[in-house]
């Protein structure tokens, strides 16, 4: 059976993105022209872009027209190295692509009530008084992850008072907390989610707003000696540029990626699919 002609188009176009006769950010021309490229009415040439918006190959943008969208080098994000509370990111960052630049917003602080989610991962009351300590971090200005972690209240009580100021805790919470209140991290775990973004999360990581592009949220929770919860962080990446790594066992670091680094279980095999790494410079605040 004869494929339907819009698909015909679309297949056609995204052979060209593929082969970069249309490169990344360019504009697609005109429905004028593409209906006299394909001898196509402009309904079918709607449908073509629109099948090729929902591969996540091109994007409309309001009164410019349609372009290919950029290719990204991922980020690779690694869940399993040792964690500091480090509020510039709990989990460390690698680049698939040249060296980069990165950024995070101001920490903003509040105190707020626990809800739902948090009382449950912090052993809390939904009316419990919780502090979060909220950033939003980029890569060469571009929009990479949100962060938040939140902090059950009587920490603050006990004396750990910094965790209501609004600066960077350094070298991280873990050691602060140890420090301040004899608190040591035994443990942690993490819940991964694949979800739909909500709007707030659409805006900041600059993402379509037919939620075609879902995000990765990592939840982690952080135990002390006793196995008490102390600590909830919430990270939330976009999947298109977005990759996470978990290393088990004795795994040698080669300076590559994810794969270079070897499979649990066969430490020093390979990927040959897998770009090299370079590292991703933190510097300053933005806003």
């Amino acid at each position: 059976m004869t494929e339907p002609i819009y698909r015909q188009i679309a297949d056609d176009l995204r052979g060209k993105i593929e082969a970069d006769e249309i490169v990344h950010g360019a504009r697609l021309p005109t429905e004028t022209d593409l209906m006299d490229q394909y001898a196509a009415s402009r309904n079918t040439v709607r449908d073509a872009i629109r099948l090729l918006a929902t591969r996540g190959l091109v994007e409309s943008r309001a009164g410019q027209g349609t372009f290919v969208v950029e290719k990204v080098s991922p980020f690779f994000t690694t869940l399993s190295d040792p964690d500091l509370g480090q509020e510039s990111g709990v989990y460390r960052l690698e680049s698939a692509a040249a060296p980069h630049t990165s950024q995070s917003t101001r920490l903003k602080v509040e105190i707020q009530r626990a809800g739902l989610k948090v009382a449950r991962e912090l052993h809390l009351d939904q009316e419990s008084t919780v502090v979060s300590r909220h950033q939003e971090h980029c890569i060469d200005g571009a929009p990479w992850s949100l962060q938040t972690s939140f902090y059950p209240m009587r920490l603050v009580e006990q004396g750990a008072t910094q965790l209501i100021q609004a600066a960077d805790i350094s070298p991280g919470v873990v050691s602060y907390l140890k420090e301040a209140l004899g608190i040591e991290q035994a443990g942690w775990r993490d819940t991964i989610t694949v979800r739909a973004p909500n709007e707030a999360e659409t805006w900041f990581l600059r993402l379509p707003d037919d939620g075609r592009v879902p995000v990765i949220e990592t939840s982690r929770t952080a135990f002390d000696q006793h196995g008490a919860p102390v600590r909830m962080t919430v990270s939330v990446y976009p999947t298109d540029r977005n990759q996470l790594v978990v290393n088990f066992g004795s795994v040698p670091s080669t300076g590559n990626a994810a794969g270079d680094r070897g499979a649990p279980g066969h430490p020093g095999q390979k990927s040959p699919r897998t770009p090299s790494v370079a590292p991703v410079q933190a510097t300053g605040l933005l806003g």
